[in-house]
């Protein structure tokens, strides 16, 4: 990365959802942290790979998070 790349991290997770349309999972304490990337590119081989390794299951869910975003701005979402 060059001294003036921002560093741009994209987080892959996934586990089981109580709605296949949705994004709320069942067990958070049960998560499957793939793993951190460096560029979106990695991140989406990370969470393709996952996804179609768990196709038969529509309820297992993996998602790809933009945390360069969060870190750019992270009051974007408050609670």
């Amino acid at each position: 990365m060059s001294k003036d790349a921002k560093q741009r991290l994209h987080l892959v997770f996934g586990g089981h959802v109580k709605d296949p349309q949705g994004v709320e999972f069942d067990d958070l304490e049960n998560l499957d942290i793939v793993g951190i990337y460096p560029n979106n590119a990695d991140a989406l081989a990370a969470w393709r790979a996952k996804s179609q390794a768990h196709v038969d299951d529509a309820h297992k869910k993996y998602v790809l998070v933009h945390l360069h975003r969060l870190l750019d701005d992270p009051e974007h979402e408050q609670e």
